[in-house]
């Protein structure tokens, strides 16, 4: 799409501003990646002060990294690669893991007002809990791909794995999330 090209002429012509040292250009480079990376990080790792940490992070990688770009990406991918490494790498340290997370008795289905089930921020809730339940790698491929819109090649470049790999990830984690969110659709019979 014409659009899409050129936002990734201009992502490109920022990160040569950005690696030339324009403080400017990482300015709106930083503004324009912020929330989208907060809110995918925030996902991984189940903590927004840890992904915002890891966001700085990411930004801080680009800043001194961004003669690293190679070009066989688009620029959002790359920076969305390093921010599931760095994700992924701030989860080992803490040790954390999505079950960690979570409540061992949390019931989805107990959660659920049957008076509220059309309610859309319940939904979200549950839809949201439910991804919860899933691993980082296979939660990732799915935001990224249907949240986030990146097809599965840039999902493949984002989390350094096969596309096949990929395919499968997305296998697995549909089959999960149908698993968790059936408990939903029976409540709301």
């Amino acid at each position: 799409a014409p659009a899409a090209l050129l936002a990734d002429r201009r992502g490109a012509a920022l990160l040569a501003s950005v690696v030339a040292g324009d403080r400017a250009a990482f300015d709106t480079l930083y503004r324009q990646y912020y929330a989208r990376l907060t809110d995918f990080v925030s996902r991984v790792l189940h903590q927004r002060e840890l992904a915002e940490e890891v966001v700085n992070d990411t930004m801080y990688a680009v800043w001194t990294g961004g003669a690293n770009f190679a070009g066989r990406s688009r620029v959002s991918t790359w920076i969305f690669g390093i921010a599931y490494h760095k994700a992924l790498k701030r989860l080992a340290r803490e040790r954390r893991t999505a079950a960690d997370t979570l409540d061992d008795d949390f019931d989805l289905a107990g959660d659920a007002d049957p008076g509220a089930d059309a309610d859309a921020a319940q939904l979200q809730r549950q839809l949201d809990a439910a991804l919860a339940q899933l691993s980082p790698a296979h939660r990732s491929v799915v935001e990224l791909t249907f949240l986030l819109e990146y097809s599965y090649e840039e999902t493949a470049d984002i989390v350094g794995c096969p596309v096949n790999t990929v395919k499968t990830r997305m296998f697995h984690a549909r089959a999960r999330l149908r698993k968790l969110l059936s408990a939903v659709v029976s409540r709301s019979k």
